[in-house]
Order: structure tokens, then C-alpha cells, then sequence
């Protein structure tokens, strides 16, 4: 209690976090109870009738439920191959340059777009791609004479997703793994100079060990997040021709529960997302410790 009182201070300035988190991350928990209801707003949580398993059942039989699965795995499978290792080979690259102002000025370049909102970077991507004006597409055109539908293509949106986000998130998740290089030994690098190590062999066997623990917990995390492939980014680029491959569990969850009213069926899929997010996390942490790197637990 003495060290309480002692740091009340502190742990007042810790109070308005803890609020915050109380209200919109822990209260809202309960909202889980409609994923075993037939919940009507009219009666409420307590006053709904009780269905047990019935929309998980539903939704697993549902014809949507592996198209679904698919296109969420398949976005999540490119992230992590494609998105995942960009951040750290631009800190890689940023941590070669000597010349601190064009460091930052590259920094700075490459953090910009994550500020952007994702209606901004449809927009942007609207005005290059359209095949009425685009920038993208009078190349292609100048060149093979024809224009490609990059909005509307089924083939190029994930493709398209995909570089969209390597091109807004990138320069954002370099700042961890440049927190991380911050901390390596100069002696080390001097070490290796002195072991007739070239610069590549200095960051392979020097700067990427250095980033190891950073890199498994991230992956750790990313995991968890699998089938969370964002609602605004999918939504504002979903259209009528490429929504078979667009369709993902979180603009399923918004079409089902918000256009449709159906609460409790909704509730149940993002419960099902949840679920698996945990077990990934809980698993790819088991894994990683296994392996004797360092984990989440």
C-alpha cells in the first residue's frame, strides 16, 4: 500500500487508460451472449430466447461459409507472404543509410501514407486504375493498345488489396523493427568489419539475428489477427463483379447484421473469427517456444 500511495500520481495518469479500456474493450463482451440467442432489441439480452449452437450450426452449413473462408484465407495467406517481411526489408535497407537526412526524409516519405484514411487510398487507387483517365491503365494502353479493368476484375483484386496495403502499412511497421536495430552494438557490427564481412554479410549475420525476437512476436500477433482482413479496405473496393472473390467474414458480418437485422447470426461469425483468432495465438506462441524463440506467454 505504501508504494501505492507512493506512486498515486502515476497510477492516476494510468486511470483514464483503464477506463477506456473498461468501457469499449471488456464491457462489450458481453454483447457475445447474441451469438446463443434469437436477440431482439425490443427484449434485450435477458429477455431473448435462447438457441444454443443453432447459428453456428447455420452458419457452418451455410453455402457462403467456405466462399467465405476461401477469400479470407487466401488474403491472409498473401499478407503474410507478401505484406509481413516488407516492413522489415525497408528497415533493413533504411538502417544501411549513413547520411541521416536522407534517413529521415525516406522515413518520413515512406510514414506518410500510413496517415491516409482508407477512403482516401480508394480514391487514389480509383484515380490511377479507372480505364476512363487512369494513369495505370494510358501506359498500358500506350503500350498493348488496350485498357485492363483492375476495379472490376476479379483476377486483380487481390492483387490490388494487397498492394494497397504494402503501400499504406509499410513505412509504418518499419518503426518497430528500427527501435529494435537501435538497440544492436556498434562493437558487433566492428566486429564483423573486422572479420572481412561485407555489408550483406553484416546484415544477414549481425542485424537480422538482432530483429529474431521482434520478428517472432510480431508473427505471433499477426496470427492471431488471420482472419481479420479489415471491413473499410475490402468494402470500399468490393463491387458487383468482383464480389465472389471479395466477400470476406467481415463484410459478410456488416451485410448479414447491419443491412439485414440478423443480430445473433452476425454476432456468431465474428465469435467464430474470435475464437480461431485465440487459438492461433495460443498455438503459434506453443510453437515458437518449441523452437526456442520468444513468445507471447
Amino acid at each position: 500500500m505504501k508504494l501505492l500511495f507512493r506512486n498515486r500520481y502515476l497510477y492516476l495518469l494510468l486511470l483514464p487508460g483503464l477506463i477506456y479500456f473498461l468501457l469499449f474493450k471488456y464491457l462489450p463482451m458481453w454483447g457475445v451472449l447474441m451469438a446463443f440467442q434469437d436477440y431482439s432489441p425490443f427484449l434485450g439480452f435477458w429477455e431473448s430466447k435462447w438457441v444454443g449452437f443453432d447459428h453456428f450450426i447455420n452458419f457452418f452449413q451455410n453455402p457462403d461459409f467456405f466462399r467465405l473462408l476461401r477469400n479470407t484465407l487466401i488474403l491472409a495467406f498473401y499478407d503474410l507472404i507478401f505484406f509481413f517481411p516488407a516492413p522489415i526489408i525497408v528497415a533493413l535497407l533504411l538502417n544501411e543509410i549513413r547520411v541521416q537526412f536522407f534517413k529521415r526524409t525516406i522515413q518520413t516519405l515512406v510514414y506518410v501514407p500510413h496517415f491516409m484514411s482508407w477512403v482516401i487510398i480508394a480514391s487514389i487507387t480509383y484515380v490511377f486504375l479507372t480505364t476512363s483517365g487512369g494513369a495505370v491503365n494510358a501506359i498500358v494502353e500506350y503500350f498493348t493498345g488496350e485498357t485492363i479493368n483492375f476495379l472490376s476484375s476479379p483476377d486483380w483484386f487481390r492483387p490490388m488489396i494487397i498492394g494497397q496495403v504494402i503501400w499504406k502499412e509499410t513505412g509504418w511497421g518499419t518503426v518497430i523493427f528500427l527501435a529494435a536495430l537501435a538497440g544492436v552494438s556498434t562493437e558487433q557490427y566492428e566486429a564483423a568489419i573486422m572479420d572481412g564481412a561485407g555489408r550483406f554479410r553484416r546484415m544477414w549475420h549481425v542485424t537480422l539475428p538482432a530483429l529474431r525476437g521482434t520478428i517472432m512476436i510480431l508473427l505471433i500477433l499477426r496470427l492471431g489477427n488471420f482472419l481479420d482482413q479489415g471491413f473499410q479496405q475490402i468494402y470500399l473496393m468490393t463491387n458487383s463483379l468482383n464480389r465472389e472473390v471479395a466477400d470476406v467474414f467481415d463484410t459478410y458480418v456488416y451485410f448479414v447484421g447491419i443491412t439485414q437485422g440478423a443480430f445473433s447470426y452476425s454476432t456468431a461469425v465474428g465469435l467464430f473469427k474470435a475464437v480461431v483468432g485465440i487459438i492461433l495465438i495460443y498455438g503459434s506462441d506453443y510453437l515458437a517456444k518449441k523452437m526456442k524463440q520468444p513468445g507471447l506467454f
